[in-house]
């Protein structure tokens, strides 16, 4: 099969787009025909090397940790999908990804794509969407009626965070550029605060939840504005002694994979409750200036890579 690979870490140069070995598949994997993968942040990192301390991945690797298509294959053990299947998952870390024409998953991992968009959109859901979901409601403990600040809500786990949150009937305040305030008070922001005109610290007190994907002086100025007894959750690590200073919960987290969390995903977005925002799509043979894209850190949404 053909698939970007990389045989050393690096610059956006080590992606290399070569033949490769089919995968291995295990009894309870299933084979799946890629339509479509996304660049996440955790792929850069890994290929420039920055995350090999505490995420080493076996050289030559396959990146893409998200996918959508068509299954394939299914193991000897695998009695809830068969050939023809559309589907999607956030595939293990520790394997090779999506990167590729197929790749195998552990069924486990996998769940019925939703039907209300095209399959190559889904595949911009699964590690962003279900990062959001288990950082507000399985470390955050979100509940109807508290009040939730976001930051980072224009990129692709804030801005499911934003949706899931006003699902979930709590009050959601963000803080964005000017130019992202009316993607997301369309997506279910309360309140938006430009941080580039106004001092959120300054503004906010006894906020329930701060679900931080930034991080650094961001965070620093959070702790006062959360209530005592309440939680800030973090994507990009937390600080636990401030957390103590102010008397609340600090959490860091790395989502699992889980197709069953997959599935409830699927019906919100079945329902028309839940949706993806697509900043950009490239084919696979465009994976560098993907990954540049991602880089910047200014992406809205989900960056898609087509692969069939």
């Amino acid at each position: 099969m053909k698939a970007i690979r990389i045989h050393e870490y690096g610059s956006t140069d080590v992606l290399l787009y070569e033949d490769a070995p089919m995968p291995e598949l295990a009894p309870d994997d299933i084979l799946i025909k890629v339509t479509a993968t996304s660049v996440n942040p955790v792929d850069w990192k890994i290929r420039s090397g920055h995350a090999k301390d505490w995420w080493p991945v076996p050289l030559p690797a396959i990146l893409g940790w998200d996918v959508s298509g068509t299954v394939e294959q299914t193991g000897t053990m695998v009695t809830n999908f068969q050939k023809g299947d559309k589907v999607y998952s956030r595939n293990s870390i520790s394997r090779n990804g999506a990167y590729a024409e197929y790749v195998a998953v552990r069924a486990s991992e996998v769940a019925p794509a939703p039907k209300n968009i095209p399959l190559e959109d889904a595949a911009g859901i699964p590690l962003a969407c279900m990062t959001a979901w288990a950082g507000l409601f399985e470390q955050g403990n979100l509940r109807a009626g508290q009040s939730v600040l976001i930051h980072g809500p224009a990129g692709g786990v804030g801005t499911f965070a934003v949706q899931l949150a006003r699902l979930a009937g709590a009050h959601v305040i963000a803080t964005t550029s000017a130019a992202n305030t009316e993607l997301i008070t369309s997506l279910g922001a309360e309140k938006v605060i430009d941080y580039k005109s106004e001092d959120f610290s300054k503004i906010l007190k006894d906020i329930d939840l701060v679900f931080d994907t930034i991080g650094g002086e961001t965070q620093k100025k959070s702790w006062a504005i959360i209530k005592k007894g309440g939680t800030l959750v973090s994507t990009v690590g937390a600080d636990e002694n401030a957390a103590k200073e102010h008397n609340v919960t600090a959490k860091q987290y790395m989502v699992d994979s889980s197709g069953g969390r997959l599935c409830v995903i699927t019906g919100l977005v079945d329902a028309r409750k839940l949706k993806v925002i697509i900043d950009k799509k490239f084919t696979l043979t465009d994976i560098k200036e993907a990954h540049a894209l991602s880089e910047t850190g200014h992406a809205k949404g989900k960056i898609i890579v087509t692969v069939s």
